[in-house]
């Protein structure tokens, strides 16, 4: 047995030694300015070179294979039966999550007026998470509920495990991994995950018919309110009993999958986005001023139509993600030979990676480029750009499916602290040490001032 394993071990440093060898070549073209969009354009829009890279593979233990991680005629499928679960008319009623939620999150906010900085990691990472089981699965999460609270825990934990695979790549091997102490703890977050997400499908199973009342597009009744919000789990149960090929653990796959991709990201687009505005204060007033433009000194809740309203927040959220895309990098598996604009040929079964932060950064295609400046997407500075220039939701057949489901929040957080907050500097963009988790992340959790914001009395 010793013999078997130190004969493993040395095939192992053989074999990474040999792909760390053939890989040597290509550094030179990574650290190059990135391709012109027309690159990105003829990968991303290929309709066979659809499959993900391996280290999507380690998702599937919590994810099953919903949309993020299946491939061929299953993810066809899936995506076609998704799409109307994010028509403009179901976000008009998710956004009634958001609002409510934004509202605790600024209850919170307010405690820390007072004090020198503020770590924003935990409270918008709690706001996100909270919206996200609520609109995904019509569950609030309760502060002081124990199986709640081993929930949280266990999604930031089981991303950790994700993140600490991948930067082993000898586990990659499954046989590797299947001894590994971060098996072990995988077993047990995912027992706790799914547990919580097949209770959560049974339990809205029962008063399905009776409680929730799902509102047909085109509908006469379109404007009756349901006993209960309306969430994708309620969506994927109707299509169930329409008869779509959705069963209940696709139905679980997706919840969850929604739930995963939800989280995070919006959270620290959030970060990023008050780091930038805390350093940039003349902007930072700029919303501030669009914003009480549309509901003055008034105490009342924002509504759909007026976040549809803040176009000039929506630039400074477009160049928030241009700098800090929440997913940097993306890859995708060859599954045919590809040609790119630039005379490339990557053969088939290489795995590609597309730098969507570099892309972001061509000063080719934005001068200055680590400039925050949101009049780069105003309507003027927008027209004739190449729409693969600008790709913070990936692009192509499969570009992120919630991506307005995920601006309407970013939007809702934002207006919601800057109506009520002076946002002020404590780490500036020069501080950062960004390095990749499952999303872009700083090295150490973002801080800012809170102060609130008086306006002048009519």
């Amino acid at each position: 047995m010793c013999f078997l394993l130190i004969g493993l071990g040395l095939l192992i440093i053989v074999l990474f030694a040999k792909w760390r060898q053939e890989n040597l070549e290509y550094i030179e073209l990574i650290n190059k300015i990135p391709g012109p969009p027309t690159d990105f354009l003829i990968l991303l829009s290929s309709k066979n070179n659809l499959k993900k890279s391996k280290v999507y593979e380690f998702l599937q233990v919590w994810l099953g294979t919903g949309l993020l991680t299946s491939k061929g005629a299953k993810w066809h499928y899936r995506r076609k039966l998704l799409t109307p679960a994010f028509h403009f008319g179901i976000l008009q009623q998710f956004s009634k999550v958001m609002f409510d939620e934004a509202d605790v999150l600024v209850s919170k906010l307010e405690k820390e007026c007072h004090k020198a900085m503020t770590s924003i990691e935990l409270f918008l990472g709690d706001f996100t998470l909270r919206t996200i089981c609520e609109t995904a699965m019509g569950t609030r999460l309760q502060k002081n509920d124990e199986r709640s609270k081993e929930y949280i825990t266990a999604i930031y934990k089981m991303g950790q495990v994700i993140v600490d695979r991948i930067k082993r790549p000898w586990l990659f091997i499954e046989f590797l991994y299947y001894f590994s102490e971060l098996r072990r703890q995988e077993n047990k977050l995912i027992q706790i995950l799914h547990s919580f997400t097949i209770d959560v499908i049974e339990k809205r199973k029962l008063d399905f018919n009776k409680d929730v009342y799902i509102q047909p597009k085109g509908s006469k009744s379109e404007s009756k309110e349901p006993k209960k919000r309306l969430a994708l789990l309620d969506l994927l149960l109707n299509f169930k009993n329409q008869g779509a090929d959705i069963g209940d653990e696709g139905i679980r796959e997706e919840v969850d999958t929604f739930t995963f991709e939800g989280h995070e990201t919006t959270s620290t687009s959030i970060q990023f986005a008050l780091l930038l505005l805390a350093n940039n204060p003349n902007i930072q007033e700029k919303v501030a001023e669009e914003i009480h433009s549309l509901v003055g000194n008034s105490n009342r809740q924002f509504t759909y139509s007026d976040i549809q309203e803040m176009r000039y927040l929506e630039m400074t959220i477009k160049e928030s993600l241009r700098l800090f895309p929440g997913v940097p990098i993306i890859a995708r598996m060859l599954t045919s030979d590809l040609m790119t604009a630039s005379k490339y040929f990557i053969p088939k079964d290489t795995v590609v990676h597309v730098q969507i932060y570099a892309l972001h950064r061509n000063p080719i295609i934005y001068p200055d480029p680590e400039k925050f400046d949101p009049e780069r997407f105003s309507p003027e500075n927008s027209r004739g750009r190449h729409p693969f220039a600008y790709i913070p939701f990936s692009a192509g057949p499969r570009n992120c499916i919630g991506q307005r489901f995920a601006m309407l929040e970013l939007k809702i957080a934002i207006a919601s602290i800057l109506r009520n907050f002076r946002v002020l500097p404590v780490d500036t963009p020069s501080d950062l040490k960004l390095m990749m988790h499952l999303v872009l992340k700083n090295s150490k959790p973002l801080s800012v001032q809170f102060r609130k914001r008086i306006y002048p009395q009519l």
